[in-house]
């Protein structure tokens, strides 16, 4: 029968990964979902007109982030990441919402905009920015990830 030298100390080290690599992993998504949020706020459309019904820049004012599952009721969620390390690694990026109680504020429209409508051709903002910056966070994400593998393994 064999006996592995340095079992105990392997797998403290194995023990810790979750936690170290959480921290890592948390900041690279929130680094990664701002800068898709500042690409949709840049490529969205601002009234130039604004009515009684609708504020200028209430729509791009709308676009954001959170972490869980949970966005504004009514918003479209462009994505909703979760990581395998763990429920609270967890973000979901949105825009728009369905609230009359917010009046002109309310950006019930997000979705209109996005796909266009019979009277108004589609102005993409939405997923164009998930796509284009999608790759760069998950390399982002999966370095962190090795990043604090290579930290528990050198402690």
């Amino acid at each position: 029968m064999a006996t592995v030298l340095g079992l105990a100390r392997l797998q403290a080290k194995l023990n810790r990964m979750p936690a170290a690599a959480k921290v890592q992993i948390k900041a690279a998504m929130e680094k990664g979902a701002d800068e898709i949020v500042t690409m949709m706020k840049s490529l969205v459309p601002v009234l130039k007109e604004p009515d009684e019904r609708r504020r200028a820049g209430a729509l791009r004012d709308s676009i954001g982030w959170t972490w869980g599952k949970e966005a504004p009721e009514g918003s479209l969620i462009v994505a909703t990441v979760k990581s395998k390390l763990g429920g609270d690694l967890t973000i979901t990026i949105y825009a728009g919402s369905r609230d009359k109680k917010r009046g002109i504020d309310d950006a019930y429209y997000a979705r209109w905009v996005e796909f266009g409508t019979v009277k108004m051709p589609k102005q993409p903002y939405f997923y164009v920015s998930y796509r284009a910056n999608k790759k760069k966070v998950v390399r982002r994400i999966r370095s962190a990830t090795r990043k604090a593998g290579r930290q528990v393994a050198a402690s």
